[in-house]
């Protein structure tokens, strides 16, 4: 899973490099005359692959934080079952 990951980590990090370089074109007009277009940002592509990164980041951090929180309140109730637990024995 960790491979699969970095080899998308890594191809959105190519493809976004790629699509920032400028593109100049030239368009010629109805009336002869040209006009020259330099194009730059991030392709449709690239922003999605962006996005798609992001949103990856953003469910494991997520899912780590519901791991971490649900460890909490377990260790919490067994401290409490514990300490019940030693009361009724004394």
């Amino acid at each position: 899973m960790k491979k699969v990951l970095l080899l998308a980590v890594t191809c959105a990090f190519a493809t976004a490099a790629f699509a920032q370089t400028p593109e100049t074109e030239v368009k010629v007009r109805n009336n002869g005359t040209t006009k020259t277009v330099t194009t730059t940002g991030k392709t449709n592509v690239g922003a999605a692959l962006d996005n798609t990164v992001d949103a990856a980041g953003n469910v494991a951090s997520k899912a780590g934080h519901k791991i971490k929180t649900g460890t909490q309140k377990a260790s919490r109730k067994l401290r409490k079952s514990t300490k019940k637990m030693e009361n009724k024995t004394e």
